[in-house]
């Protein structure tokens, strides 16, 4: 008798959930696998949906209208003090006019951009940055350990906080796990706030353990910041015996647009302590050495699972279909979804030169095979595939043409696209795309070219561990 209730009880839950999988879920192929499995394996697909199946992340939203309202009037003067600023039309961009409405942001000119290639380049970077300090640091990351490389951090922040400078740090629970209480008890006996994103927080939001925070941010004094592939940990300096060498990419930008990188930190640091930063600088300015108009035009774009658009997957559709000559994509988890699959499949029918470099190995079981669906199918049409043969490469790359780079945290894939919290560099110039085209090129010269790549041609079982994996591929 129990054991009937107990299989009544998941049917009815399982249409329940059917019903709100129909009204919530954001594509018509997700509804339909949700209501299927929900129906037929409702024990185990219920508690998976209401962990995995949430597309929006409500509490965020309503959290930033709340410090919409107390934040207007700063938001008023900062939007009047970017004007002499922004970039009404950036070269070689025509897609922009898109963009700037998807983003509400805008390239803005005034800008400094260093690429800075793997982790001893980056680490060495950001700690001159956070040296450089006079004020405040802000200080975020998906994943940060309490090795050499997070005490390397924390013992420099620890004496900028000394020297009375405001420093706030911010970290992912689950890309952070298990960091000790003593470790994070320096930083606050140092006086140094230390808190998780905390997706959980709040009655309805218990179960959204999915959504996480990936990015990666670091501003000084609001006159520079620092995003890109790498996070704070040994493993990416290349002493992962497993995944080394490590290969990543990074951006260390100067000048206004670095303003933008501190406000979507500062949106974060609401939702985790629902308390304003306050006495954070918000005036422009220029790179040291530039006036008003000259430099690199930049643009930073937070996106997430709280934006009333799909923010990361429109705006990378939109800039591959704006490509003419060339898009060449290095990423280590090439699962696209349907929009930019059709963008590229586009672009290769126009002529355009489509590379696309991953990692051979990688630290994903399920994402290695399933990309193999991907690939195969580009392949077929004339992308050029290649697997970087030097080490696990992590960098999330993308460069367009001559004259635009995309760089950040964006992996090319549903979780990444839909899922988690992320931050994007785009940069207009044509001198800094030179750069990163070198900079791939040397990742091409370590690199295997896939000839005539097509998963058909492989035996059952890669054929079965690469199509089972894309099943997997929405919540991968």
């Amino acid at each position: 008798m129990m054991l009937s209730l107990f299989f009544l009880f998941f049917q009815l839950a399982g249409l329940a959930s059917s019903l709100h999988a129909i009204l919530n879920t954001r594509t018509a192929q997700g509804a339909i696998a949700w209501v299927v499995s929900l129906n037929t394996l409702s024990v185990i697909a219920v508690p998976a949906y209401w962990v995995l199946g949430r597309s929006k992340f409500v509490g965020y939203v309503n959290a930033m209208k709340d410090c919409n309202l107390d934040m207007a009037e700063i938001q008023e003067k900062v939007h009047e003090a970017f004007d002499r600023h922004v970039v009404h039309e950036p070269d070689d961009f025509p897609a922009y006019r898109a963009i700037r409405t998807l983003s509400r942001s805008s390239f803005m000119s005034g800008n400094q951009v260093a690429l800075l290639i793997d982790g001893a380049e980056t680490y060495a970077s950001m700690e001159e940055g956070i040296r450089r300090a006079r004020d405040y640091v802000l200080f975020q990351f998906y994943i940060l350990r309490a090795d050499g490389s997070g005490d390397r951090f924390k013992k420099l922040l620890m004496e900028k906080a000394a020297e009375g400078v405001r420093v706030h740090v911010l970290y992912d629970e689950l890309g952070s796990g298990n960091l000790p209480d003593a470790w994070l008890g320096d930083f606050r006996a140092a006086g140094i706030p230390i808190i998780p994103f905390n997706t959980t927080q709040g009655k309805w939001n218990r179960f959204q353990i999915n959504f996480r925070n990936h990015r990666k941010i670091l501003v000084v004094d609001g006159r520079e910041a620092w995003i890109g592939g790498l996070n704070i940990g040994d493993e990416y300096l290349g002493r992962d015996p497993k995944l080394s060498p490590w290969r990543d990419t990074h951006l260390h930008i100067q000048g206004p647009v670095s303003l933008v990188a501190q406000s979507v930190f500062w949106s974060d640091w609401y939702w985790a302590d629902k308390k304003l930063l306050q006495q954070l600088n918000w005036k422009p300015a220029p790179a040291p050495g530039l006036k008003p108009g000259e430099g690199m035009d930049v643009l930073v774009l937070g996106s997430g699972p709280a934006d009333d658009l799909e923010t990361a997957s429109l705006f990378f559709t939109t800039a591959l279909n704006a490509a003419r000559k060339r898009i060449w994509i290095a990423t280590p988890y090439f699962i696209p979804d349907e929009a930019t699959t059709v963008a590229l499949e586009l672009a290769l029918l126009r002529g355009v030169d489509v590379r696309i470099i991953t990692p051979r190995i990688n630290d994903n079981w399920f994402v290695r095979h399933a990309a193999n669906v991907y690939l195969s199918s580009l392949a077929g049409m004339g992308a050029r595939i290649y697997y970087y043969e030097k080490g696990f490469m992590h960098q999330k790359t993308i460069l367009i043409d001559d004259g635009i780079s995309l760089i950040g945290t964006v992996n090319f894939d549903n979780r990444s696209f839909r899922l988690n919290f992320e931050v994007t560099g785009a940069i207009a110039d044509k001198a800094f795309a030179a750069r990163v085209e070198e900079m791939l090129q040397r990742d091409l010269a370590h690199s295997t070219e896939l000839t005539d790549y097509d998963l058909a041609g492989e035996n059952f079982w890669e054929r079965l561990k690469a199509r089972g994996s894309a099943l997997l591929s929405p919540v991968l």
